[in-house]
């Protein structure tokens, strides 16, 4: 079976999130006169996690998720913030990051000159990841984005590819092809959609029984670019 519809995440798949966040992070506590910043970083980062994962099982609303994140990182420290207001100004220092992996743009390029259709499919906010889109290039190779604060869902919920499926035109779920990081968004997503998907996996982390299992699990991009090609119609 041959693969038309490529539907790729964006944050740690394409787009070097972990960068981008430490940059905006530094910046906003900076500008909090955050004396010791690597402290605020290392308790925000995995309480964002937490809170997106929450997000992601519908456990909490992501207006909650983004109004307290912040207020929650400065009230460990003793210190009392106005959530939103930095929500907003990290927004807008996120939204100027564009970082991407080395050879994505190159996989992207490769791809759509293949006659492959290249879709993005994120868990985000809409004007953090279309900003991040435009700053890194990326957003000319897609025909569309699909963001989960636009669809008013997210992945893994059955009804985000079922609302991306409805938006292709021409679409057919067995010539589509999810590409993710996550397994509880991306994998998860997939399977609970019916889709064949690819696992992108860099760092080679270990594949339990009870996670959701993908198709087949690639190291690198051209892992991704070998798959595909071993499965086009002859």
């Amino acid at each position: 079976m041959s693969y038309k519809f490529l539907l790729f995440d964006l944050d740690r798949t394409l787009l070097d999130f972990d960068t981008a966040e430490d940059k905006a992070l530094d910046q906003l506590f900076g500008q909090e006169g955050v004396a010791d910043i690597q402290a605020f970083k290392s308790y925000y980062i995995p309480l964002n996690e937490q809170l997106w994962k929450a997000h992601e099982r519908e456990e909490i609303s992501k207006d909650t998720l983004v109004k307290t994140r912040f207020s929650r990182t400065f009230a460990h420290f003793g210190l009392e913030r106005n959530g939103e207001d930095l929500a907003k100004r990290y927004q807008e220092l996120l939204s100027q990051q564009g970082q991407v992996f080395p050879g994505a743009i190159t996989l992207l390029e490769t791809l759509r000159k293949g006659g492959y259709e290249l879709y993005a499919i994120t868990n985000g906010i809409t004007a953090i990841q279309k900003g991040r889109l435009t700053v890194s290039s990326l957003a000319p190779y897609f025909k569309k984005v699909f963001i989960s604060e636009q669809m008013g869902t997210q992945k893994p919920s059955r009804t985000f590819f079922d609302l991306v499926a409805r938006a292709i035109p021409g679409y057919d779920a067995t010539q589509a092809l999810v590409i993710g990081d996550s397994l509880t968004s991306d994998i998860q997503g997939a399977v609970n959609a019916g889709l064949t998907c690819l696992w992108y996996n860099p760092k080679g982390l270990a594949l339990d029984k009870d996670d959701p299992q993908p198709t087949a699990v690639v190291k690198d991009f051209d892992d991704v670019l070998t798959f595909l090609s071993a499965r086009k119609d002859k």
